[in-house]
């Protein structure tokens, strides 16, 4: 009675045939490769994209609320936010609201500033002293808005590091005048660096009283006066920014008289990192299907091959099936190079797109990075794609009729 080989003798024989064409084992390894680092790549690149909008967001703070104006329907159609958001609104939620610490209500502006000759477009901001403070910014140098000059509507500015560095270069920035919309004001400090939220440079941002902002730069609302771009709003703690949110809506629904629809919306942190964690989750998903897709074709690339081989080596497998060889030792060496092949293209493809992500993340201010669960997920999908698409080719030389073969020599 024949017995089988050992799986030993083989996996040697199947390693022996691979050696023996080194230039077609390394073809066909090439799919499987470029589909493992596809893969590792774009799903680096989706993550990275997740983290930057995530660290953005944590430069909010973990306990802000937002309140805006318009509602969620409004914003979907891009129809003009109304202006109905007032300061008497952000005065009654910090005098009336109990799980709320500070109120920063803002007027923002996008105007052209200049120094001297030099010029540029910069978002100006109204704000108060609690802007700070709730919004977890810091100063650099000089000082930042006080409340005597709120009081006093004074003239003065608070710029970002960016915006000093494009109008003042190597000049000192302090006690300097700077022009804003044909407007004279003093700059009292420089912001720290805080980075951008997306999108928008926060060090490229000006900062005056937000009184100075009513009466020198945007003026009043016909119907509604004092109207707010948005309300900065933080709550005693993170634990208590969901009573906040409640609390803040009852109030301002009360204030505008709705019986409906909201003219309004209340923002957190949380829920900002939710859409943003779907939509970037959706994004990581489909590049992964598309680097998914390359390797299926790498699949494919090795069906081929090995039927190309079943063809070329019928006078070896009608010699060995005549000497002896069952139908299951031919299977086997079959299926195992198959198995080599895709899971050294999958080894070398996972190195190369970890060389890819790394040095992405290096270049750019994208932090890409990839799990090794992901690794260990491709890897073993890339052998499994190997060993699913060698069944094929396996399957019909173990079914080749030695005698038709010998024919052939």
């Amino acid at each position: 009675m024949k017995k089988n080989l050992p799986l030993s003798e083989t996996s040697i024989m199947a390693i022996k045939n691979l050696k023996a064409n080194k230039l077609r084992s390394l073809l066909t390894m090439l799919g499987i490769v470029i589909g493992n680092a596809s893969v590792i790549t774009l799903v680096g690149v989706g993550k990275g994209a997740q983290n930057l909008a995530e660290n953005q967001l944590s430069n909010l703070g973990a306990n802000v609320l937002f309140v805006v104006p318009g509602n969620n329907d409004t914003r979907r159609r891009g129809v003009a936010f109304p202006r109905n958001l007032v300061l008497s609104d952000a005065e009654a939620i910090a005098q009336q609201v109990p799980t709320v610490k500070q109120v920063a209500p803002q007027i923002t502006s996008s105007e052209v500033i200049q120094f001297g000759s030099k010029s540029t477009s910069s978002s100006i901001s109204g704000v108060t002293p609690e802007f700070l403070s709730v919004r977890s910014f810091d100063i650099e140098r000089g000082r930042f808005i006080s409340f005597q000059d709120t009081n006093s509507a004074k003239k003065v500015v608070v710029i970002g590091p960016d915006l000093e560095e494009k109008l003042f270069s190597n000049v000192e920035s302090l006690g300097k005048k700077i022009r804003i919309k044909d407007q004279s004001f003093n700059v009292i400090g420089v912001m720290k660096p805080k980075g951008a939220v997306f999108g928008n440079n926060q060090d490229k941002n000006a900062y005056i009283p937000l009184s100075t902002m009513v009466n020198r730069i945007a003026g009043k609302d016909p119907t509604y006066g004092i109207s707010l771009s948005f309300i900065s709003v933080e709550a005693i703690n993170e634990k208590s920014t969901g009573a906040a949110k409640f609390q803040i809506t009852n109030l301002l629904r009360q204030r505008h008289k709705i019986i409906r629809d909201d003219d309004f919306a209340v923002r957190s942190q949380k829920d900002a990192l939710q859409i943003v964690s779907s939509i970037t989750g959706g994004l990581t998903l489909m590049l992964g299907a598309i680097g998914g897709v390359s390797l299926l074709v790498g699949g494919i690339g090795i069906m081929n091959i090995m039927l190309v081989s079943v063809n070329e080596r019928t006078e070896e497998i009608g010699l060995r099936k005549a000497l002896g060889a069952k139908q299951k030792d031919i299977l086997k060496q079959f299926l195992i190079e198959s198995l080599i092949l895709s899971s050294m293209g999958g080894v070398a493809g996972t190195g190369f797109g970890l060389a890819t992500v790394k040095f992405i993340a290096i270049i750019s201010a994208l932090p890409a990075t990839t799990g090794l669960n992901i690794v260990f997920i491709t890897v073993l999908i890339s052998g499994s794609i190997g060993l699913t698409f060698g069944v094929l080719p396996a399957r019909r030389a173990a079914l080749l009729d030695p005698i038709k073969a010998l024919r052939s020599l």
